[in-house]
């Protein structure tokens, strides 16, 4: 069988993780900014090829290094590159690719593919193997360590929520040679704050601000990050603070306060605040603005918030995209389309492009009210106005049609999604067969996309092969699972492979939370 033999080439655990520990010798360069092997761009299809590979080969039990020997006379630095951006969301298998590159002979990294590793290990939470390549890449002494390299360092331990862990990045900025300024305790503090932590931060930020200069970038990232929690009376402690301090506020520094202000539920205090701002000399501009009508629309006064508009249209001030979607989605929420659609055409008039999230407000709306021609006119206005729709969109309006029994239709837009560029990811796949399964007279159906999916190399949930098998099962299908099972042994990829034995019922099913949270939001 195929897992049998991949198994039988496959190395012992504790012998690969050893081969891929960071021990070059010391002094060794292997990172360049000079120009690669081959100075030609990498064809996308070969990016593919070995990004598929990186994607087939994830548990350290696989032999990914055998399956990439065969690419290494074609690497290149801008290869690299491609493919580390487009594998961010494997970091084990990146890393890995990383360094089976590195052991070519006469090839060398450029400073960028560094730079995306350590993003990528930092997403990927192996704070431990990034710590190693720093000390490599500082004691090797082929490339600077740049500040922004720790940027990204703060904003992974931010994201896992070790803000500790970030604000000791910082201090341990001086032992790679950069010394921290005050651009860099902005960029701390903004992603502990982005992420929550604004009380590690004001802790770090009241025992450095002596030795830092703060500026008002630097209040200002603080203002609304006590803003976010809801403390607006610390956000106003603050903004005082600065003021005394002698730092002049700017409009940014007033929209922080105003926003924190909104936030905690202040908005009156916020309508004194901008009386202020005003009487300073300061000019209150769109973000000024679009604060009050995002307070509103959370409290779901629409009146107030086209009253604001209003005011914002007299001063020719235009709202950015971000502030036309949180009016459009609250008013789709209110059963007011036709104006959700007004603002849309608003928007380009007044050439603010809307994204997918303006349409997708809208598409929502159509979808739960099972509107299909709603939802079929709005793709076709997101094709023509330039602005393709995304996974989100074409799950919910297949998910619709599925479900609505427009089998027809729901053939067209799958078939019409390649035209478009799109190509259908897991979940995509998910929302087909899942409600495929549901429908009388097709599971047949169900089973094709399913098949397509095994060919085209994509490991489905472990829900869709659980919901397949038992609904197979259920109506006397034993050998229709043989045949799916044997096609899964016989791919490429895998975790395809494992998966096989799940469809025979030989493993138990266990769906990972990134399943469990894409099956909730489509």
């Amino acid at each position: 069988m195929a897992i049998r033999s991949l198994f039988s080439k496959t190395r012992p655990l504790h012998t690969l993780l050893h081969s891929l520990r960071i021990s070059s010798p010391r002094n060794r360069c292997y990172c360049s900014s000079t120009a690669p092997l081959y100075s030609s761009p990498p064809s996308p299809d070969l990016v593919n090829e070995i990004s598929r590979i990186l994607s087939d080969h994830r548990n350290p039990h696989h032999d990914l290094e055998h399956s990439l020997s065969a690419f290494s006379s074609q690497i290149s630095s801008d290869l690299v590159e491609q493919v580390l951006k487009r594998c961010k969301n494997i970091g084990f298998s990146a890393h890995r690719f990383f360094i089976w590159a590195r052991g070519i002979s006469g090839f060398e990294h450029s400073i960028e593919s560094c730079r995306i590793l350590i993003d990528i290990l930092g997403s990927s939470k192996q704070f431990a193997i990034l710590w190693d390549f720093l000390i490599e890449m500082r004691d090797s002494e082929c490339c600077e360590i740049s500040p922004e390299i720790f940027w990204l360092i703060f904003r992974a331990y931010s994201k896992a929520d070790s803000p500790r862990d970030a604000i000791r990045a910082f201090n341990r900025m001086v032992e790679f040679g950069v010394k921290p300024c005050i651009r860099d305790l902005d960029q701390l503090l903004f992603v502990l704050c982005k992420r929550k932590h604004v009380k590690d931060a004001q802790e770090f930020f009241d025992k450095v601000k002596l030795y830092f200069e703060p500026s008002v970038k630097t209040y200002s990232i603080m203002v609304r990050g006590w803003g976010d929690i809801g403390e607006s009376s610390e956000a106003r402690n603050l903004f005082d603070e600065m003021l005394h301090r002698g730092c002049v506020a700017d409009a940014p520094a007033y929209n922080s306060l105003l926003e924190s202000l909104c936030k905690g539920g202040n908005v009156d205090e916020a309508y004194e605040m901008l009386a202020k701002m005003r009487s300073n000399g300061i000019k209150p501009d769109a973000c000024t603005y679009s604060t009050f009508i995002r307070a509103y629309c959370e409290a779901n006064d629409i009146h107030s918030v086209f009253r604001v508009l209003d005011s914002m249209r007299r001063y020719n001030l235009v709202p950015n995209v971000f502030t036309y979607n949180c009016i459009i989605k609250k008013l789709c929420k209110n059963d007011k389309v036709d104006e959700a659609y007004q603002l849309l055409d608003e928007m380009i008039e007044r050439q603010v492009k809307p994204d997918t999230w303006s349409y997708n407000a809208i598409q929502a709306h159509h979808c739960d009210r099972s509107e299909v021609n709603g939802a079929l006119r709005l793709i076709s206005r997101m094709e023509k106005e330039n602005c393709m729709p995304d996974r989100h969109t074409y799950n919910m309006v297949l998910k619709l049609l599925v479900r609505v029994g427009r089998f027809d239709r729901a053939t067209e837009v799958w078939e019409g999604m390649g035209e478009r560029g799109f190509y259908p990811s897991v979940s995509t796949y998910a929302v087909m067969i899942h409600g495929l399964c549901k429908k009388r007279g097709k599971l047949e159906e169900a089973c094709k996309y399913f098949e397509i999916m095994i060919d085209e190399g994509l490991p489905p949930y472990s829900s869709t092969v659980e919901l397949l098998r038992n609904r197979l099962i259920g109506l006397g299908f034993l050998d229709d699972i043989e045949i799916l099972a044997e096609k899964m042994e016989q791919s490429t990829s895998c975790s395809i492979q494992e998966l096989a034995r799940a469809m025979r019922g030989n493993k138990s099913f266990r769906r990972s939370r990134r399943e469990e949270t894409e099956l909730e939001s489509d």
